[in-house]
């Protein structure tokens, strides 16, 4: 699951608020509303807010496994290797 918590913590270090990011910068509200509701961004928008705060991508995003992704990935991965195994 991707976290947005290390973008709102480098919004604040930076002193760079949610309505410059609207008014100044051109960000959309419903993209800043979609990262405080853990959902997806482009990459082009998360290479703007980099230029914005003068950081990485580490500094926006973080990656975490969920319990619920990791049994669907391991299903996922034993579905894949069960047709290797017929293919031989």
């Amino acid at each position: 699951m991707i976290s947005y918590d290390n973008f709102w913590e480098t919004m604040k270090k930076r002193g760079v608020t949610k309505y410059s990011l609207i008014y100044h910068y051109g960000i959309s509200s419903n993209t800043l509303r979609r990262m405080s509701h853990g959902e997806s961004i482009t990459t082009s928008t998360i290479n703007d807010l980099c230029l914005i705060l003068h950081c990485k991508p580490q500094d926006i995003l973080s990656f975490e496994i969920t319990e619920e992704e990791k049994a669907f990935t391991e299903q996922r991965e034993e579905e894949v290797s069960m047709k290797k195994k017929k293919r031989t």
